[in-house]
């Protein structure tokens, strides 16, 4: 009987070591998460300010360049 407590006691204590192992794991991944996030939010952000000084640059062209460039 006792060496059933403590094989039991011994895998409660794995699994506790796991579970701790698990958590730091996540909360890594988690700020790993949130760095991607506010990179791709300030990527997205930049490329939205490159399309418009690209719309206002190619406004600014006058009309026969603009056919011109299309080709």
């Amino acid at each position: 009987m006792t060496t059933k407590i403590e094989e039991l006691a011994e895998r409660v204590e794995r699994l506790l070591l796991r579970h701790e192992e698990l958590q730091r794991t996540n909360a890594l991944l988690a700020q790993q998460l949130e760095v991607a996030v506010t990179e791709r939010d300030s990527l997205k952000s930049r490329l939205a300010a490159a399309r418009q000084r690209i719309d206002a640059l190619l406004e600014r062209l006058p009309a026969g360049d603009a056919g011109e460039a299309q080709r």
